[in-house]
């Protein structure tokens, strides 16, 4: 009796160490949030939304975008056309689903593609426009002029995305139905 009784706490112990010790060691990945893009429809658009991915994954570590597998869930779908680019405004959840419009009109303009791309992206994990605004902010879209070539968010516009997917697990329930049409991007 006494020999059950000293192995049922034993075991209860190891037990309650390997229960304290776990999330601990897990504890880092559970603020990342990972999403899916799907660029099938982004036309000749592709190398530039990749660009714009991975603007946004050297820039923030709360969230990780990457490139849908087939049957995958999809969170952002990328399409070319012959309008304006525009974007629903997220932040986008893993178990919800955006659109970001890649327009050739602004491309036709001369703004830069990746610029327009990332800027996009942006929308998508949060962000609103930013206008007017120089160069220096992604956000500022076509106001930063059609010589702009950045691509990459300042230290605000990362911070707000940061914020947007810390702890992304207790939040539920974002609007993704607003669109943001750019007359120019």
């Amino acid at each position: 009796m006494l020999r059950r009784t000293l192995a049922a706490v034993l075991t209860g112990a190891a037990l309650s160490l390997t229960l304290v010790t776990a999330p601990a060691a897990g504890a880092a990945g559970v603020l990342a949030t990972t999403l899916t893009y799907d660029d099938s429809q982004a036309a000749e658009f592709k190398s530039a939304v990749a660009s714009g991915v991975n603007v946004w994954n050297t820039s923030v570590s709360n969230v990780r975008i990457v490139k849908a597998a087939a049957g995958q869930r999809v969170n952002i779908r990328v399409i070319a056309d012959n309008d304006w680019p525009r974007a629903n405004l997220g932040p986008v959840r893993a178990n919800g689903t955006v659109t970001v419009w890649i327009g050739r009109v602004a491309v036709q303009e001369g703004y830069s593609p990746v610029r327009i791309a990332a800027h996009e992206l942006g929308h998508s994990l949060g962000l609103p426009d930013i206008k007017p605004g120089p160069c220096s902010s992604l956000m500022s879209g076509s106001t930063g002029g059609v010589s702009c070539t950045n691509t990459n968010p300042n230290a605000s516009e990362k911070s707000r995305v940061q914020q947007n997917y810390a702890g992304t697990f207790a939040k539920q329930d974002v609007d993704t139905s607003v669109v943001l049409s750019e007359a120019a991007f």
